[in-house]
């Protein structure tokens, strides 16, 4: 038997006998990776550990600690699922089950119209452990439609699929395992197969860390005038400590629910009289909304850019001079029609930057348009200076702005983007450690722009420097061109996709924007569109839910309570608010129509950073006993002391930002 050379994505070699299957290469590398495998990629493609591999391939081992290898691990999860029920409930009918993000689903029908009960799932995870128990290997097959139709008689959503892919009518997810005249499919048991594309993992007793998480409705194809079955939700994960932290974060983020905690710590509201999705701040939201705005302004000042005002309307010209129109007039306002034209609510603040660029260039000799300005004169930075309306439904408020400069700085200019989005996170506690911060530098096929020139390719090199991890997603651009997402992680590990940098090419030539350069010829420029925030009411969600309403001492609505022991404390402890006040501290006072105990405790729901009690001794030493959230109290503290130890952490904070 000849031997064959495998290529390891290393660029490595290994020979092997012919025949051999990626579990073989496994074995040959190292006896922890062959117990790690759950799949392998052959020449791109995701394979059975089984399968032979052809000679010349190249092969990358999946892991069950990977991403690729949780797939296929819940994945596989969900054919046991499936097989259990049907085990269970004799009769029962089973359509689609495929991985997700950090789970799995299957959606059945049961016979007589019964419905899956709490206790049913116990029942479910109870019969799939038997199946794991049983160790039955996962074997790949191939079947004609015909066959398929035969084999699956019994299954009418099976057979759904098979008629509808076979006719040219299927959906791209139903047809994965159908290719021409054969359909791929996977038998555990003579009693259980299913169609699949695979991979799965050699056999049912490589699973086992998984747990099953609710019943919940799903129509037939999405159609809500089709069969309703029902969804059985599972998660599944590489060991068992992996499914105890994804159930811990599970449950912390239950606990962190920004629509809870906005209501509990009376923030906001979401009349359903509004619409979906649209805020009432109340006062203590208010104040924090207005210090993040403050902020933003300030991170903008310092960044060298100029405040701008522009309308909310414009007429329909300007947007089909941008593109906006063509790309999102089904994701705008209905337009308004007035005596002069047709109006629009703005869905960008952009292409009125556009017209600002433009207004100055008549000051300068000999222009020819409207179009050029000086050299001397760039970058023009631009923000706006209310954060509304710069969306394409202009429902969500943002913290936007754009910058045009010669397309030569575009490198400098979005490193520069770049580190004053990840600063501007320092005060907030979002940015955990730089790992927790990965870029995204998405490329793109640009379309050529209308005066025919290219843009540059950009180049990942402003962020290698940084030593944070990023990932390029080929094609991800949107409308503009080629964009950088910049992703947090918060207290509990969850990802959220906040900041964005976005090179634009297109504006400025469908403004037939100019700039006389050095060399005294005219050149286009670029723009760069960056997202501080993103939108106000998603990164107030965000923050809300990171802190789980402990809002560090600079943010929080309220960063003192003041409570008198007594009534006969209350003067002193009004005179210890004033004096808190006029140091520009945010204070109250609950006086003591309760008793002690339970004003503590209201002040502990409503996560104060610090509660001052105030009692005889502290009267006549003007000192408080002073209770920081989560931190030992402290007994006969002088105000004054008090004083400067609260100003130092808030500007402590605050100086976070300009070291990040």
């Amino acid at each position: 038997m000849a031997d064959i050379s495998i290529s390891l994505p290393d660029g490595s070699q290994r020979t092997l006998p012919e025949g051999a299957t990626a579990t073989d290469l496994a074995a040959s590398i190292g006896p922890r990776l062959a117990k790690a495998a759950v799949a392998a990629r052959v020449d791109g493609v995701e394979r059975d550990l089984c399968a032979p591999l052809p000679a010349g391939a190249t092969v990358a081992v999946i892991t069950a600690d990977s991403e690729d290898g949780r797939h296929v691990l819940r994945h596989s999860t969900s054919h046991v699922m499936a097989q259990a029920v049907t085990r269970l409930f004799p009769g029962a009918k089973y359509s689609i089950g495929p991985a997700i993000t950090d789970g799995f689903y299957y959606d059945f029908e049961l016979p007589g119209g019964r419905t899956f009960s709490e206790a049913d799932l116990a029942d479910i995870e109870a019969e799939m452990r038997r199946i794991i128990a049983e160790d039955q290997p996962f074997v790949r097959f191939e079947m004609t439609p015909q066959e398929a139709l035969a084999r699956f008689a019994d299954q009418p959503y099976k057979c759904d699929i098979i008629q509808r892919v076979t006719a040219g009518a299927g959906d791209a997810d139903e047809s994965s395992e159908i290719r021409g005249d054969t359909i791929s499919a996977y038998r555990n048991t003579d009693e259980f197969v299913d169609m699949c594309v695979g991979p799965h993992v050699p056999s049912t007793g490589r699973l086992g860390h998984f747990k099953l998480m609710k019943v919940a409705g799903a129509y037939w194809r999405g159609n809500e005038k089709g069969p309703m079955l029902q969804r059985i939700y599972g998660t599944a994960w590489d060991s068992k400590q992996a499914l105890s932290d994804h159930l811990h974060r599970l449950e912390e983020a239950e606990k962190r629910d920004h629509r809870k905690l906005a209501t509990e710590l009376d923030l906001l509201s979401f009349p359903h009289e509004l619409g979906g999705g649209l805020a009432v701040w109340h006062p203590k939201g208010a104040i924090v909304r207005k210090l993040m705005e403050d902020y933003s302004r300030d991170r903008h000042e310092n960044g060298g850019y100029q405040f701008v005002y522009t309308p909310h309307l414009a007429n329909g010209r300007l947007f089909e001079t941008s593109g906006h129109l063509a790309w999102y007039k089904d994701g705008m306002y209905p337009p308004m029609e007035m005596d002069n034209g047709t109006y629009y609510m703005k869905p960008m603040n952009c292409p009125m930057h556009c017209l600002i660029f433009r207004s100055r260039a008549a000051q300068l000799p000999g222009a020819a348009t409207a179009a050029v300005r000086a050299r001397q004169r760039l970058p023009l930075r631009a923000v706006a200076a209310r954060c509304t309306g710069c969306c394409a439904s202009a429902a969500s408020p943002r913290t936007t702005a754009t910058s045009t400069a010669p397309r030569s700085s575009c490198r400098t200019r979005s490193a520069h983007c770049w580190t004053s989005c990840c600063r501007s996170y320092g005060p907030s506690g979002s940015v955990t450690s730089s790992s927790s911060c990965p870029r995204r530098t998405p490329t793109s096929t640009w379309g050529a722009t209308r005066s025919g020139n290219e843009p540059p390719t950009p180049c990942a090199s402003p962020w290698n420097a940084t030593g944070l991890a990023y990932s390029v997603k080929d094609g991800d651009a949107a409308f503009y061109g080629p964009k950088i997402d910049i992703d947090v992680r918060d207290a509990i590990g969850r990802s959220w996709q906040l900041s964005t940098i976005q090179a634009d090419f297109q504006l400025p030539d469908r403004f037939d924007l100019e700039y006389v350069g050095a060399d005294n010829a005219r050149h286009r420029p670029m723009m760069l569109h960056r997202a501080l925030f993103g939108s106000i009411e998603r990164f107030f969600g965000v923050l809300l839910e990171h802190y789980a309403g402990a809002f560090p001492t600079w943010l929080a609505p309220v960063q003192v309570r003041v409570l008198p022991v007594a009534e006969a404390h209350q003067a002193y402890a009004a005179a210890v608010v004033a004096r808190l006040a006029a140091e520009g501290f945010r204070v109250d006072q609950v006086d003591a129509t309760d008793g002690l105990g339970k004003r503590i405790r209201s002040a502990k729901l409503d996560k104060l950073p610090y509660v001052l009690v105030v009692g005889d001794d502290d009267v006549a030493a003007e000192t408080a006993g002073v209770n920081p959230r989560g931190g030992e109290v402290q007994r006969g503290v002088t105000v004054d002391a008090f004083v400067t130890r609260l100003a130092d952490e808030v500007s402590g904070q605050l100086a976070a930002a300009t070291t990040a």
